[in-house]
């Protein structure tokens, strides 16, 4: 199943998200990719509705990105993605937690919301994680589908689970160091220096040879007016089968970020 070129793809995304951090780590991860465009950020439930309320029906999004955790358990869950679908034509809304609750995941699946990701799984691939459920009917997270074994509810008997993130074994620690200060934190490469211990001219080679690992390891056509920071943040953080040709579901697996720990 393949995914769409890049600039073929462009989505609405509302977070409502009670964590204040995870809130704005999910709007600055998914900044980096022009595929996703955040239109508003949530406290609470109560904050998405008024947003919605008040919103021209052209500027609706066409992603709901739901933090559930605190949300008020299945019931309230189940009733809120209907009413989402119910108020918003052709919304896919994801849900995304810090625990594997398998009555949540149920509840989610029965009012027909179109993933369920763990945030300690998705981390940095929660862009790609989104497009992938473009053309998928139900899309989970390694964890969930691990907690979630037991249970017969068909959509989440048939969901496809997210595939592992890319491996780049070329990278050495020091290349990864680098291209995660400058690239996934955007440090600027003379206070990466300065954190690493090296020279500007050091890590400006590392950081041109990482580039360079990075677009050995991928054939995805990029827009012409992307910068190289960009294209090498969709890299680092894209899937091993980012086409979805030949994933199988059957076995999950646990996303990890490249050895780097979770921003």
């Amino acid at each position: 199943m393949k995914t769409p070129p890049i600039n073929d793809v462009n989505l609405k995304v509302l977070i409502m998200d009670t964590d204040f951090y995870a809130l704005h780590a999910l709007n600055g991860f998914l900044a980096w990719d022009r595929r996703t465009r955040v239109t508003h950020l949530s406290e609470n439930v109560q904050q998405m509705w008024d947003y919605i309320g008040r919103t021209p029906l052209a500027e609706l999004p066409n992603i709901v990105m739901l933090g559930v955790d605190y949300i008020g358990g299945p019931q309230f869950l189940h009733d809120t993605i209907t009413d989402l679908m119910e108020q918003i034509k052709d919304l896919r809304v994801i849900c995304v937690s810090q625990h594997a609750d398998p009555d949540m995941v149920e509840a989610a699946a029965e009012a027909n919301a179109s993933a369920f990701f763990l945030k300690s799984d998705v981390r940095l691939q929660i862009a790609w994680a989104i497009v992938y459920t473009l053309n998928r009917d139900l899309v989970v997270t390694a964890g969930i589908a691990k907690a979630c074994a037991g249970r017969f509810n068909r959509r989440i008997f048939h969901a496809h689970t997210l595939p592992e993130m890319r491996k780049f074994p070329e990278l050495t620690e020091r290349i990864r160091q680098a291209l995660k200060l400058c690239v996934l934190d955007g440090m600027p490469a003379h206070l990466a220096a300065d954190e690493m211990g090296i020279s500007l001219h050091t890590i400006r080679g590392y950081i041109k040879e990482g580039y360079r690992i990075l677009e050995a390891y991928d054939e995805t056509e990029y827009p012409v007016d992307m910068t190289p920071q960009e294209r090498a943040f969709m890299r680092i953080t894209a899937f091993a089968d980012e086409t979805g040709e030949g994933d199988d579901d059957s076995h999950p697996h646990i996303l990890d970020a490249p050895d780097a720990k979770n921003n």
